[in-house]
């Protein structure tokens, strides 16, 4: 028998060049148009799966030739056979007659060429194929150049014409690359005013006529960039990074062109906002045993997914509070169907391993990052509060209420009063300005209650309490007491009836004093002195909170904190009250007329530094017609560009005057550009509204 595989191997290797000839033109075409629009890396994906697609196409051609396929090629093309070509290649065992015909049949076969068996090439569809895919890539080649090729200059018009023989701007492009991480594509100016990314990297292309001998791109009052001549034209780049005024200066160019403004846009850092729960203040519910909290960050290119929360637990209460801060790290999830600048953090903690207690404490912050390359921004978010409620005090028996709950330590601790200040400070921007008084003034109560409660140690009375009245000779029901038997002072014997005429001691009878018992609890003089120093920088915090200044409250708070924390570890002591004792008089000095050593130092007065003093110097000068110095004016506006609204605005005026110093015109703009940048006074009064056109005609009736 004759192994019919040894037949087919030469037809099918045939077969496969051949549908490889007729399909790799197409592979090769969406390689190259995946080239074209995303460059090697898609390219190459193209180019394996094109592949794979014409090693399946040969394959399958080549499975086509199979036992029956070379059957019939056989029968058919060698009569001499007999169609008698299956007995060769049959499987089986054959009977004797069929055995003798087939030892016939394969003495004819050992004179055929297997090769000759292979279908001819298919010319046409091979033809048609490359044919096709030659146009489609001198298609693509040509679309590619058309659209990689850069735009013609914008022409230029100038508004001075320029003398004869004088270079002057033709035309100009300006091509604008932002930063790789903001993910921007290039992108083409339509002018030579420019606003873009902080970072990216601006590339000008000029035209003269006729040519200079040098150009250069000169920044007004820096450095002056040469242009290089190619084939475009005159081209330069410079990246991006301070806001700049500039112009265009070639060798010979008399008419001095405009200058233009180059304004980065700074990057700004991310935001973050809390979504679960809506409320920053939760109350952990009796057998909780996780919670849940989900923020979402935001920022004007990309937030990084990755981001770290801050758990911090504060266990105890009052000034005795212990606190621990752990870090985990959170994956976000992009929102808007994968738009890289929102992204959710959903985070749920087990509540177990953090050991809370009643009236303890557990805050949640998110630290977030953008993708801003190099030196990505952190912002760390508003704080979320979950609180293990105080239990329930016993009802008091023959009261008519229940006792009240106990205070939460937020009303209590010096620290807690820090701890919501700066949360405070750090929500400022997320806040209305009405809002931020609200709080502010929220927290302000709350240490104004801190302060009263310390000062009873020095003997304060509480600001709410109202006083007893005085006897009347109105018969009234008489007013529950602020004091009564019992309370811990020493309030004497009852008055006895008053006389007519007797005046008696009033104080005694309707006043309160704190001072006539010698076993009062009294604190060390050093203890008083930090007690009175606490209660003095509490006073200042609240002023500063109840006004709407916290960060101008925040070194009092703290200061409270460290005097607090000293007269607790103070000693005390228990002595009678006594009298003051005054220094001995000096009988020698006495009448002598003699002040040494008495009168201190006369108070040294500090001078006052007006912050604007360079700019208010200046909008002064400008009223007059004397020199202004604008060059120390103009470093005053570099050097603090951050807080001034449009500094190239400030800038353009100042380089406007420069080159026309005795125009009135651009003194008048320059001197309202600046009164923009001058300091308001920090209280201004506002001018009341007059009502309208209906407020007007009263008024007028009213005259």
């Amino acid at each position: 028998m004759i192994d019919f595989a040894d037949w087919l191997a030469p037809a099918r290797r045939h077969a496969a060049l051949d549908a490889a000839l007729v399909w790799s033109p197409l592979a090769l075409v969406l390689a190259w148009l995946a080239f074209a629009l995303g460059g090697p890396l898609p390219a190459l994906a193209a180019l394996v799966c094109g592949g794979l697609g014409v090693a399946w196409a040969a394959r399958r051609a080549a499975d086509r030739l199979d036992r029956s396929w070379l059957v019939r090629r056989l029968n058919a093309r060698e009569q001499s056979l007999e169609d008698s070509a299956a007995l060769v290649f049959a499987p089986a065992e054959l009977a004797p007659m069929e055995r003798l015909q087939a030892e016939r049949i394969a003495a004819r076969l050992a004179v055929i060429d297997p090769a000759s068996l292979a279908d001819g090439w298919s010319r046409r569809r091979i033809t048609i194929a490359w044919g096709f895919a030659a146009a489609a890539l001198a298609g693509i080649i040509v679309w590619q150049a058309q659209r990689t090729a850069p735009p013609p200059l914008a022409p230029v018009t100038t508004a001075t014409p320029a003398a004869r023989g004088e270079p002057r701007l033709t035309g100009q492009r300006v091509r604008i690359v932002p930063p790789a991480y903001t993910g921007l594509p290039a992108r083409l100016s339509d002018t030579l005013d420019i606003r873009a990314p902080q970072g990216s990297r601006i590339e000008w292309t000029f035209a003269f006529d006729p040519p200079p001998q040098s150009a250069a791109v000169q920044l007004v009052g820096g450095q002056a960039i040469p242009l290089v001549r190619n084939p475009d034209g005159w081209g330069a780049s410079l990246r991006l990074d301070m806001p700049s005024l500039y112009r265009v200066n070639a060798a010979g160019m008399r008419t001095q062109l405009p200058a233009y403004r180059l304004e980065p846009i700074a990057d700004e850092p991310p935001q973050v906002r809390v979504i679960e729960p809506a409320s920053g203040l939760a109350t952990m519910s009796p057998g909780q045993r996780s919670w849940r909290v989900v923020f979402e960050a935001s920022d004007d290119y990309a937030v990084n997914p990755f981001a770290r929360a801050t758990i911090t637990t504060a266990i105890g209460e009052g000034e005795n509070v212990r606190f621990a801060e752990r870090s985990i790290s959170i994956t976000g999830t992009a929102l808007g169907g994968g738009d890289p600048r929102r992204s959710r953090f959903a985070i749920d903690l087990p509540l177990a391993p953090y050991g809370l207690q009643p009236g303890s404490d557990l805050v949640v912050q998110l630290t977030i990052a953008d993708t801003r390359s190099p030196g990505p921004q952190v912002v760390r978010g508003p704080g979320v509060i979950l609180r293990f409620p105080s239990p329930r005090l016993a009802e008091v028996e023959g009261l008519d209420l229940a006792a009240k709950r106990q205070l939460p330590a937020y009303f209590r601790s010096q620290r807690q009063v820090i701890i919501d200040t700066e949360a405070l400070i750090k929500q400022r921007r997320s806040l209305s300005p009405d809002d931020f008084l609200v709080r502010a003034d929220t927290i302000g109560v709350d240490q104004r209650l801190l302060r009263l409660r310390y000062g009873q140690f020095m003997g304060m009375e509480a600001e709410e309490t109202p006083k007893p009245p005085l006897p009347t000779a109105d018969k009234e029901e008489p007013a529950e007491p602020d004091h009564y038997d019992g309370d811990g002072h020493d309030h004497g014997e009852a008055p006895a009836s008053p006389v007519f005429g007797d005046l008696g001691n009033v104080l005694a009878d309707y006043g309160h004093t704190h001072d006539e018992s010698e076993a009062a609890t009294l604190l060390d003089p050093d203890s008083r002195a930090l007690l009175k120093l606490a209660l003095d920088a509490m006073w200042e915090a609240e002023v500063n909170l109840r006004t709407g200044k916290p960060e101008a409250a925040l070194p009092f708070e703290n200061k409270a904190l460290d005097y607090i924390k000293r007269i607790q570890q103070a000693t005390r002591i228990y002595l009678p009250r006594i009298g003051s004792q005054q220094p001995p008089i000096d009988m020698a000095r006495r009448l002598t007329g003699k002040r040494e050593g008495i009168v201190g130092g006369g108070a040294q007065l500090t001078p006052y530094t007006l912050p604007d003093a360079v700019p208010a110097t200046a909008w002064r000068a400008l009223a007059q017609t004397g020199a202004i110095d604008l060059a120390g004016l103009e470093s005053w506006v570099r050097g603090n560009s951050a807080r001034i609204r449009d500094p190239l605005a400030v800038l353009a005026a100042i380089d406007a005057l420069r080159a026309e110093p005795g125009s009135r015109v651009l003194r008048e703009k320059l001197r309202g550009t600046l009164w923009t940048v001058l300091t308001r006074p920090p209280a201004q009064v506002r001018r009341r509204g007059d009502g309208g056109a209906l407020g007007r005609r009263y008024a007028e009736g009213l005259r």
